[in-house]
């Protein structure tokens, strides 16, 4: 190839990782250069969990060189900053432009801008930044649900003309069943490594104690081919079952009837599009209930979306929000599972541990709930939440950590805080009942700790709580409480023992 030919340096990141989106969309071997940057500073400055930095490299690197096959050269460089690191290479390879998608984070955004790079239109979404940023502004709040039903009609998924498939927009009460006894749970695809994996594997080894968690062999995939495997299972094996037990938490099974598609949507691997095609298509066999087939494509084109919008909207300042004024330090549990005897803190965590993922309800209601209810500083868990899930983005996290799981931007996202006690745990898994907690108490030694934080949480917070409509009744419930201030005296020792790795 003659690098006079050559006019664009194509820049991309490692949550871009697709010829059908973005900047590789226009991609010509002849006349574009392409380059990823390992930023090993980055790498260096956080505890990652190792399962989280493996997926990410490895699935760049399959990725990187499936586009040499196509003919393309490709830089793979290793520096300690993007934007500078961009600007020099630009130049050694003859003063090319830069060229990018527009980013997935404010701090991808300011290196990029900081180098001049021309950037196009981020399409990794169904909804593009200027049509969400339109919905918002015109909303007195930033209901989902609002912006939900807009997203059905506007790409005409499982409506009949005006009205939605079934009659409803909704059948989140129908997806709410807790874990059934004797259930059948499919055993998850394994995915089988390849040199590029071994290589991988053997420079997150070489980082030793400054990471934690550990890489589960074949959990995981890191190419497309695989990433389209772990699709076409899903509608097939799980899609029926997701609605009802989306909700549940089981002890005997890390899956469920999930998906596992999130980190292949957030890296670039598979596309919200293609993934709704598959599910509409399998739906409309007609062996789906409407239920689960509603409640997922709710999860891809409402939830997913309207976070990312959330995101951009909110503004690069919304991630320093504390407005619980929250100081605990994290709490060591979260790094440590063994440490604790709440046997669904400990089941759950050991289930991050070895593969940097469980799904939504044990994040938002058992480990942000955690958070919330011990006053944990949101920018450490905030931190500690990035670092550890493998499908885990600043879009995906400052939104759903500071506005939902921590209520730390006094209501502007949520209207009411996650807050919930040792009952709802008991109800939605089967974790309470080998536990040395008791959830149906609030006192004493083997009282459940989420037990008596929730009511001491709503204690500590009764002035700002009281003023929330939805809130009213929970905090009125302190009143009826004759043990409060006993709940106060064991909240301390529980929040002390928890931080000290003891509870």
């Amino acid at each position: 190839m003659s690098t006079e030919l050559v006019k664009r340096l194509l820049f991309v990141p490692f949550d871009q990782l697709s010829r059908q989106r973005g900047i590789l969309q226009s991609a010509e071997p002849a006349t574009d250069r392409i380059v990823f940057i390992q930023n090993d500073v980055f790498i260096r400055s956080r505890k990652w969990h190792r399962q989280r930095l493996f997926f990410l490299l490895s699935s760049a690197r399959h990725f990187a060189e499936e586009l040499r096959a196509q003919g393309f050269t490709v830089d793979w460089i290793r520096a300690e900053t993007i934007g500078d690191t961009l600007r020099r290479h630009a130049q050694d390879c003859g003063n090319l432009e830069i060229w990018a998608t527009h980013p997935s984070s404010f701090a991808m955004l300011e290196a990029l801008e900081s180098c001049g790079a021309q950037l196009v239109e981020n399409d990794f979404f169904l909804t593009a930044r200027a049509q969400f940023d339109e919905w918002a502004s015109s909303q007195k709040t930033f209901t989902m649900e609002n912006f939900y039903r807009r997203q059905r009609t506007r790409l005409n998924l499982l409506m009949e003309g005006e009205k939605p498939v079934g009659g409803a927009w909704n059948f989140d009460a129908d997806n709410r069943l807790p874990p059934p006894k004797n259930h059948h749970y499919e055993a998850p695809l394994h995915f089988i490594s390849d040199d590029i994996d071994a290589d991988v594997r053997r420079e997150i080894d070489e980082m030793g104690d400054a990471l934690w968690g550990t890489i589960s062999d074949g959990a995981w995939a890191t190419t497309r081919v695989d990433a389209l495997k772990q699709l076409n299972f899903f509608v097939d094996t799980h899609l029926a079952e997701f609605g009802p037990y989306e909700d549940a938490m089981p002890a005997e099974s890390w899956a469920v009837h999930h998906s596992l598609l999130s980190p292949y949507l957030n890296n670039g691997l598979l596309l919200a599009s293609e993934v709704i095609a598959a599910v509409i298509a399998r739906f409309e066999k007609g062996d789906i209930p409407l239920s689960s087939c509603e409640g997922f494509v709710r999860q891809v084109i409402g939830w997913r979306e309207y976070i990312n919008g959330m995101y951009w909207f909110l503004g690069r300042d919304y991630s320093a929000h504390n407005s619980l004024n929250a100081t605990t330090n994290l709490l060591p549990v979260l790094h440590n599972p063994a440490s604790t005897q709440m046997n669904c803190v400990r089941s759950i965590v050991t289930d991050l541990q070895e593969r940097a993922w469980v799904h939504h309800i044990p994040r938002l209601m058992v480990l942000s709930n955690l958070a919330l209810l011990t006053g944990v500083n949101p920018r450490e868990f905030l931190d500690w939440m990035r670092e550890s899930f493998i499908d885990a983005a600043d879009w995906v996290m400052v939104p759903n950590v500071v506005g939902m799981g921590l209520h730390a931007d006094g209501g502007r996202l949520m209207t009411k805080p996650y807050a919930a006690g040792g009952a709802y745990i008991s109800r939605m898994s089967n974790y309470c009942k080998s536990c040395a907690y008791n959830p149906k108490i609030r006192t004493g030694d083997d009282a459940c700790p989420f037990t008596t934080l929730y009511w001491d949480f709503l204690d500590r917070h009764r002035d700002e709580f009281s003023k929330n409509h939805r809130m009213a009744q929970q905090v009125r419930g302190i009143d009826r409480l004759s043990d409060l201030e006993e709940v106060r005296i064991r909240a301390r020792t529980v929040i002390a023992g928890l931080s000290a790795g003891e509870i």
